[in-house]
């Protein structure tokens, strides 16, 4: 496989047409990620209610790898329980580096972004957002 057959159609496609969240005002918890690979970057915020994720934004500079699971992240992330999210970072981190299943339900789409196991200086950019929001995660949770 070569490395332009990661970026299918789509993942292409996910990547243009992503949510732009922006930023949150009065966020509970707060990170910046950058892969020291590639230079990709994000920043999220995050509010938390009962342990559920109730507010999110993110600024991002990532390739389009990142983007997709950005864009993927910031579609279904709002209303997740934070146990929920931590599982499903880890079933993308067991997916990309343990050939684990990818996640399943309302992160199906993160499927398309299973070809990436096989490029591991691609695997920073992937989990970027997932560990960006779960560093967050820890700082809402230190807050409360």
């Amino acid at each position: 496989m070569d490395l332009s057959d990661l970026y299918s159609d789509r993942i292409l496609q996910i990547a243009a047409n992503q949510p732009i969240p922006g930023r949150l005002a009065a966020p509970d918890g707060q990170a910046r990620k950058v892969s020291r690979i590639c230079g990709s970057s994000i920043e999220v915020d995050i509010q938390l209610s009962d342990g559920v994720i109730v507010g999110y934004g993110h600024e991002i500079s990532a390739c389009a790898l990142g983007q997709t699971s950005a864009a993927i992240v910031a579609t279904h992330i709002v209303g997740t329980p934070v146990a929920e999210f931590r599982d499903v970072r880890r079933q993308m981190t067991e997916m990309l580096k343990a050939d684990g299943l990818p996640p399943e339900g309302k992160w199906n789409d993160l499927k398309y972004l299973e070809p990436v196991r096989d490029y591991r200086p691609r695997h920073a950019s992937t989990l970027l957002v997932f560990d960006a929001v779960a560093e967050a995660l820890e700082q809402a949770e230190g807050r409360a």
